[in-house]
């Protein structure tokens, strides 16, 4: 089951052949891991696995798969053998459309191109009716037609192919353009031209986008400088006002000293005519004593020097 559903042909073959290896005796694991090994080319080792799913199952739903192994590997009348066996008249429809596709690429093979296109001339190619296998059949008709040297009804076949191909399991849009003379190498161009001019488009736009952001950032930065500024305004007038009241209060101080000064100047003025009324107050004294000591020796005059006098 995850062979079938990886989506990488390889690692569906690892897995297929991981199975193989736990339970080779059951034949539907047999059958995946050769159809596994047919889709990653390994041909010899897919038509041994188909053969021995055939053995196990008794289905011959993969006779295709082991006629194009027989083919891959150059036996080309093997491959036809397996084709026309009686085994393959007894296939589903769908597989004997895909035996008819087989025999259509031994023919080419052999290079008879006309039988390439007479295989695949079957009722399902004109009837109008779309099958699950209808764009396998109208694109290797197709391919016979081309290499039988009819591009017009090749490109008829692959239009209708492109049509049936839902799922695109075919190259039928790339063969057909091909035919009209569109290179894909020319499409690959147009689309790395393509791709260069979004990509120089994302580029303009993106530069734009960096250039609006490195404007709006420009545009930020001058604002915060502005802030800045005005934040540096600020703080210069606070410190000048701080400037200011910090020489008035200096001048106040040198008034409070002034004012000491000057209060100190009028108590030492004070003081020094407190010390000169004190000098003229003992001038006085000491003129006092003065005068009272000559009085005294006036007096000492007058007295009687002697008793005689006093008698006298």
């Amino acid at each position: 089951m995850a062979a079938e559903l990886a989506s990488d042909p390889e690692q569906a073959y690892r897995y297929a052949h991981a199975a193989r290896e736990l339970a080779a005796r059951i034949g539907v694991v047999r059958e995946v891991n050769g159809i596994m090994a047919y889709r990653t080319g390994r041909w010899a080792e897919a038509l041994a696995e188909l053969r021995a799913a055939r053995r196990l199952t008794g289905r011959g739903e993969d006779l295709p798969l082991m006629a194009d192994s027989e083919r891959a590997l150059g036996r080309l009348d093997r491959a036809l053998e397996l084709v026309h066996s009686d085994d393959a008249k007894r296939l589903p429809r769908a597989a004997q459309v895909e035996l008819r596709i087989v025999e259509s690429g031994i023919r080419r093979d052999q290079g008879l191109t006309d039988a390439a296109v007479l295989a695949l001339q079957v009722p399902e190619l004109s009837d109008g009716r779309l099958r699950p296998w209808s764009a396998r059949l109208f694109y290797a008709y197709g391919d016979a037609l081309l290499a039988a040297g009819r591009p017009a009804a090749a490109r008829e076949a692959f239009s209708r192919a492109v049509v049936a191909d839902e799922d695109e399991e075919t190259d039928a849009l790339e063969r057909l353009d091909e035919l009209d003379g569109i290179s894909v190498d020319d499409l690959e161009e147009e689309d790395a031209w393509d791709d260069e001019d979004e990509s120089d488009e994302d580029e303009y736009a993106e530069s734009d986008e960096d250039d609006s952001e490195s404007e709006d950032e420009d545009e930020d930065d001058l604002a915060d400088e502005d802030e800045d500024d005005d934040e540096d305004e600020h703080d210069d007038e606070d410190d000048a006002d701080e400037d200011d009241d910090e020489d008035e209060s200096d001048e106040d101080d040198e008034d409070d000293d002034s004012e000491s000064d000057d209060e100190d100047g009028n108590d030492l003025a004070d003081e020094d005519e407190d010390d000169e009324d004190e000098s003229d107050e003992d001038d006085d004294s000491e003129s006092g004593d003065e005068g009272d000591l000559a009085d005294e020796a006036d007096g000492e005059d007058d007295a009687p020097d002697s008793a005689d006098d006093i008698h006298r």
